[in-house]
C-alpha cells in the first residue's frame, strides 16, 4: 500500500513544474519593455511577435539585448528551481517555460518563437552545450545575417550534440523542442525559400 501511495504521489514535482514553468515562460517580457520604453506595441511591427529578433526593429539594441536576456532566463530559472526536486521536474519545467513564451495566456497565446527561451533552458540543464548552440549561431548569422536561418542550423544540430555528449532525457526533450520550433518558423522557411526573409538590422 505505501509503494502504491509513494507511485501516486511521484508525479506531483512534475506537474507544479509544468506549472510554475508555463507561469514564468508566458511573461512577455518584449511587450513588456517597449510599453515601458515608450515604444509602443511590439506586435504592431516587422514579424508581430514579443522576441528579441521583433524588439531590436525597433531601432533599440540595448532593448532587444535585454529582451533576449530576460526571455533566456526565465528558461533557466524555470530548469533551475524545479531541477531541484530531480531531472524530470527539470525537463518539464523547462518545456513549460518554452511553451509559455511560445502560447502566453495574457496575450490570447501568441507569443514569440521560443529561442531565445530555448537558450535559456539549454542553459539550464546543459552549459557546456550552449556554447556550441551560440558557436553555430554567430557563424551562420555572420555569413548569412539572417537570425532565423541561424536559429534553425543551431536547434537542429543541439539534439544530435547532447545524444552524443550523453544526454539522452535532456536530448529527447530538445529535439520535441527543435521540432516546434522549426513549426513556429514555417513562414521565416517560406521566406528564406523565396529570399524575402528579413536580415538583422533590417526595420519593419
Amino acid at each position: 500500500m505505501s509503494d502504491l501511495f509513494t507511485w501516486q504521489l511521484a508525479p506531483l514535482p512534475t506537474l507544479l513544474s509544468l506549472a510554475f514553468g508555463y507561469l514564468l515562460g508566458s511573461i512577455p517580457f518584449g511587450l513588456i519593455l517597449t510599453r515601458m520604453a515608450g515604444l509602443g506595441d511590439v506586435r504592431k511591427i516587422g514579424s508581430g511577435n514579443i522576441g528579441a529578433t521583433n524588439v531590436l526593429r525597433t531601432g533599440n539594441k540595448k532593448l532587444a539585448a535585454a529582451t533576449l536576456l530576460l526571455d533566456a532566463l526565465k528558461g533557466t530559472a524555470a530548469t533551475a528551481i524545479a531541477s531541484r526536486f530531480g531531472l524530470e521536474a527539470g525537463l518539464a519545467a523547462g518545456f513549460a517555460a518554452f511553451i509559455g513564451h511560445l502560447f502566453p495566456v495574457w496575450l490570447g497565446f501568441r507569443g514569440g518563437k521560443g529561442v531565445a527561451t530555448y537558450l535559456g533552458v539549454l542553459l539550464g540543464l546543459a552549459p557546456i552545450v550552449l556554447a556550441v548552440f551560440a558557436a553555430i549561431w554567430l557563424i551562420v548569422a555572420y555569413f548569412s545575417r539572417y537570425s532565423s536561418l541561424s536559429a534553425l542550423v543551431a536547434t537542429a544540430a543541439t539534439p544530435v550534440v547532447l545524444w552524443f555528449s550523453g544526454n539522452e532525457k535532456v536530448a529527447a526533450l530538445f529535439a520535441v523542442l527543435t521540432a516546434i520550433t522549426w513549426w513556429k518558423h514555417r513562414a521565416n522557411i517560406g521566406r528564406l525559400m523565396s529570399g524575402t526573409e528579413s536580415k538583422i538590422g533590417d526595420k519593419g
